[in-house]
């Protein structure tokens, strides 16, 4: 029996165009003007829809212990959440603690995973030191399929690794075929502002942002994207929030620099207004780095049709308002940083982006799907609608209006970062590897759907280096 979906029109990253597809054994098996239903298949009738590959979130923080807890999305809730969202594959971060094995890390995370996922799954490893034994174990963490690893320039002193640690780790990173990535802060700036900050009694939620200043981000992608090319590999930038760091990247890339960029939709969406409200409210937009201003938004989306910008993913880090996010009431340092958003991307991304005029539908796909699968290994089987692929695949109603609320989303937490804000064009269907896992915004699948996906390294010569 074959799932078929018909009348639609499949957009991908550089076509689009109206036809049939079958999928049979998870894979898409034929794409045509027009495929007859035997007895028996099952049939999605399109008609008026838009259809996508499934979206591939490359920075979630699921199930993890982060400032004196723990984020309040578990593997089964974020799933869930991505699935109803229009997302399919999702990357999320082992953080081993310092002085601790690299395997054991990610055997913590294997078990937090598995059978308790309702879409697919792959991880980057966190580097939160560099010494002979992690020198060891990362080819060997290679060889699992783990193939991208990320850094941390702020942070002191539980994750930051200094700029000769990143030397060697880029170096091994070249050798056996890895990407690396880096949180772009200038840990000094940070715990210099900080001190004057807190000595000046300036301790509320509201001060997070100043605390955070855009230089400190912007310095550190420079020196990253310095430190990257001497040692010839290629540096993938996450959660991109400022039009100074971008700037920095486009210089970068128009000197053909080896570099790539991920921003996340609160940086297009929402501002650093938010904190000037004042009062406990604004902790629920603590994140690193924080909310920037309105002209970043447009900058951000301007990168991104211009194709400075690679892919959009989440930095999805939730804490509950209520209980959570109260672990810093007496100081905004203690506030554990992270917003939620694995829900939400898809959406966004196609209501501001597309609906709006900012971007094509073809960038929305090159960088909520494609882009992304091909930075990570995970490209043709995920990413693209095509004959041999994984049947990912969101099918749009780009006449279905709502509103994000936290009464509505499928995430544990007890807020929305995007409250109230007005959605054109959502998700009706969701299907991981030809299994509708949502369906009018309501989750049908299982948690035993998902798998670990092992990645392919990444191998400069594709990339024409």
């Amino acid at each position: 029996m074959s799932l078929i979906i018909k009348n639609g029109t499949i957009f991908t990253a550089s076509d689009s165009f109206k036809a049939d597809i079958s999928i049979e054994n998870e894979k898409i098996t034929r794409i045509a003007t027009h495929i007859e239903p035997n007895p028996g298949d099952e049939i999605i009738d399109a008609t008026g829809l838009e259809i996508y590959p499934g979206g591939i979130d490359a920075h979630t923080h699921l199930d993890m212990p982060f400032m004196g807890t723990v984020t309040i999305d578990d593997f089964e809730s974020g799933s869930r959440a991505a699935a109803c969202g229009g997302t399919t594959t999702i990357i999320d971060f082992v953080i081993p603690e310092k002085g601790k094995s690299l395997h054991d890390a990610l055997e913590i995370w294997m078990k937090k995973a598995q059978g308790k996922t309702a879409i697919d799954y792959s991880f980057h490893m966190a580097l939160v030191e560099y010494n002979d034994r992690v020198a060891n174990e990362i080819p060997e963490i290679i060889e699992r399929g783990i193939t991208s690893f990320k850094c941390f320039m702020a942070y002191k002193p539980s994750l930051y690794v200094d700029d000769y640690q990143l030397l060697e780790i880029f170096r091994l990173a070249k050798i056996y075929g890895a990407l690396m990535s880096v949180h772009a802060e200038n840990g000094d700036i940070l715990v210099f502002t900080t001190k004057y900050l807190l000595e000046e009694g300036k301790k509320g939620p509201e001060w997070h942002d100043v605390a955070h200043p855009d230089i400190a981000e912007a310095e550190s992608a420079h020196r990253a994207i310095i430190l990257a090319d001497y040692v010839g590999v290629p540096i993938y930038f996450v959660h991109t929030s400022s039009r100074l760091t971008l700037r920095e990247i486009q210089k970068a890339k128009r000197k053909e620099k080896f570099v790539f960029c991920e921003t996340c939709p609160q940086y297009l969406v929402l501002t650093n207004e938010l904190y000037r409200r004042g009062g406990w409210e604004a902790s629920k937009w603590v994140m690193s780095p924080p909310l920037r201003d309105k002209k970043s938004n447009d900058k951000l989306w301007a990168g991104i049709r211009d194709g400075f910008i690679d892919t959009v993913g989440t930095d999805h880090c939730s804490f509950n308002f209520v209980g959570q996010k109260e672990l810093g009431r007496d100081v905004f340092t203690k506030i554990p940083n992270g917003i939620p958003a694995i829900e939400e991307r898809v959406k966004i991304l196609y209501s501001e982006g597309v609906m709006k005029g900012r971007i094509s539908r073809n960038k929305f796909v090159e960088v909520v799907a494609t882009n992304p699968a091909k930075i990570f290994g995970l490209y043709p089987q995920k990413g693209t609608i095509a004959i041999g692929s994984d049947a990912d695949i969101v099918i749009f109603d780009p006449n279905k209006n709502g509103v994000i609320s936290a009464k509505t989303h499928h995430m544990k937490v007890d807020y929305s970062a995007f409250e109230g804000l007005n959605i054109q064009g959502a998700p009706v269907y969701t299907i991981s590897r030809g299994k509708v896992v949502a369906k009018d915004y309501k989750f049908v699948g299982d948690y035993a759907h998902g798998r670990f996906i092992p990645r392919k390294r990444f191998n400069l010569k594709e990339w024409g280096r």
